[in-house]
């Protein structure tokens, strides 16, 4: 099968960086003291998304002021805005914060900095942590990180060039979540499963929504690989992303989080806080792609209030699992050409409990399933459980790609990645082309190649061999074993010579056999 050229570089931050980021997080983490993770993370990525506005303001003050003769005014906000920069009052401004950092008011004028922000920039309005003032953060450990982080350029235009910002909140983000262990994987998705699911579904424009959307990483990544492709495709990567990003988050820290990271990076977006089930805050968006990574198998998700929800089009989700809930409500809200990729657990693709089944065999049946990835096990911060990924698609028979009706293509991708520490496994940059480029020939896309049935990895399975194996659609069922190498020996040939050594290997079992007992014999514990 041909492959095409995908920009998908290396799968983790830890890959990318130039070094530093590692040597930051040991001096960050070591400030910890006994403070939590999951309570440390805001306190230093707020500083961190402190020193970035600082930053961009700084570098722009420096250039106002030598501009002053010619009418330009250096504490004007609108000469900041017009530059989409944030304006930074002047007790929000890193160098005062740096030159009180030793005092032992510096938690009230980390906490008078975030406010003032937030009081002159409405796009951060709620977004920035005000706890620092609290007792139980050490308040001389705050002051030496303010002055590790002094140490880092991370807004100023050449850093802001090479995302300097985005490789440490990146890094940072996935250090916290290695850290926090299951609750890690609330906020977090491992970059090479976005990196992953962005290469197969292509979200070139449109609407892209996330329901559960965690820090944002999926539409980091949809940006990213907007901006990575128009680059190869030599405009120096400054086309502007033509899509509309919406995304819901319902843990308030995590939601804060979203905006920061969305925020570092210019990238303009809708990230509303509630829950997607409960109170749904984009009732009435049909989007072209959906991209999520919902909680496994949560089972106190409220499904017993909403039994006749409209959403459950084909079946109700069981209340003590929450997984066909996400399905269908990522189904409710696809445009009618719209495509979805989403991460769930493995037991999403052959559990017949509590009607599981039957609503996989519905939409199966409509022939909304287009392709089903198994992942190798330990990718995920949240659970060793190895996961699978589900793409949908509405309209398959649709003349952007040839028509798919009938048919499912399955990826067995659980022996691909490489182990990155003694718990972690990351999908390589070369795996991730090789299964992106799969589901691309497969749909017939025109530089893509053809596509071609790989035993062991890969199969397009007619929706009759489907039916068969009662709808479970667990991708090892399909695919069959790996292809093994031929060697050139005949087979009759081959099965002559190893019945003859199977005969050999009898007799001289025999022969030890007998040599044994009669040495017992010999020692008196014969028969």
């Amino acid at each position: 099968m041909a492959r095409r050229k995908n920009n998908t570089g290396n799968s983790e931050a830890t890959s990318a960086t130039v070094g530093y980021e590692a040597q930051l997080w040991q001096m960050a983490d070591a400030l910890r003291g006994s403070m939590d993770a999951a309570e440390y993370k805001h306190v230093v990525l707020g500083l961190i998304f402190l020193k970035y506005i600082s930053d961009a303001f700084e570098e722009q003050h420096r250039k106002l002021e030598v501009e002053r003769t010619h009418g330009a005014d250096p504490e004007d906000p609108d000469e900041y805005r017009a530059e989409n920069i944030f304006w930074v009052p002047p007790e929000a401004r890193w160098a005062h914060l740096k030159a009180q950092a030793r005092q032992s008011t510096i938690g009230q004028l980390v906490d008078d900095a975030m406010s003032g922000i937030e009081r002159d920039n409405s796009a951060l309005k709620g977004v920035l942590l005000m706890n620092y003032a609290r007792p139980a953060l050490d308040k001389t450990r705050l002051g030496q990180l303010i002055d590790m982080i002094s140490n880092i350029k991370v807004g100023d235009e050449a850093s802001r060039a090479k995302d300097v910002l985005g490789r440490v909140y990146e890094y940072f983000l996935s250090q916290f979540a290695s850290a926090e262990g299951k609750k890690g994987g609330e906020f977090y998705t491992p970059r090479c499963v976005v990196k992953l699911l962005v290469e197969m579904l292509e979200p070139y424009r449109g609407r892209v929504y996330d329901p559960c959307c965690g820090s944002s990483g999926m539409f980091v990544q949809s940006v990213d690989f907007i901006r990575a492709h128009a680059s190869g495709n030599g405009n120096g990567g400054k086309a502007k992303a033509n899509i509309s990003i919406y995304g819901q988050e319902s843990n308030y820290t995590t939601w804060r989080l979203a905006k920061m990271n969305l925020a570092i990076r210019g990238i303009e977006g809708q990230i509303a806080h509630g829950d997607s089930f409960h109170n749904d805050r984009f009732p009435d968006l049909k989007a072209d792609f959906i991209l999520a990574n919902p909680p496994f198998n949560v089972s106190d998700w409220g499904g017993e209030l909403l039994r006749d929800d409209k959403r459950w089009k084909y079946g109700v989700p069981p209340s003590g699992n929450a997984n066909f809930a996400w399905v269908q409500h990522i189904v409710h809200h696809l445009a009618p050409a719209g495509i979805a990729g989403f991460v769930l657990s493995n037991g999403s693709m052959s559990s017949n409990q509590s009607g599981e089944g039957e609503i996989r065999k519905a939409l199966v049946e409509e022939g909304l399933v287009d392709c089903m990835v198994a992942l190798p096990s330990q990718l995920f911060y949240s659970t060793p459980i190895p996961a699978c990924l589900w793409f949908l698609a509405r309209d398959r028979k649709n003349g952007k790609f040839r028509d798919r009706r009938g048919h499912v293509l399955f990826i067995d991708a659980r022996k691909l990645g490489r182990m990155v520490d003694r718990t972690h496994r990351e999908l390589t940059g070369e795996d991730i082309a090789r299964i992106a480029n799969t589901y691309h020939a497969w749909r017939g896309e025109n530089d893509a190649g053809e596509y071609a049935d790989v035993p062991g990895f890969c199969k397009s399975a007619a929706l009759d061999e489907v039916r068969k194996h009662g709808h479970v659609i667990t991708p090892g069922r399909y695919v069959g074993a790996e292809a093994q190498e031929n060697d050139g020996e005949p087979f009759e040939e081959k099965m002559n010579r190893l019945v003859a050594q199977l005969r050999q290997q009898q007799a001289e079992a025999a022969r030890l056999d007998a040599a044994i007992a009669k040495n017992l014999e010999e020692l008196g514990y014969g028969e």
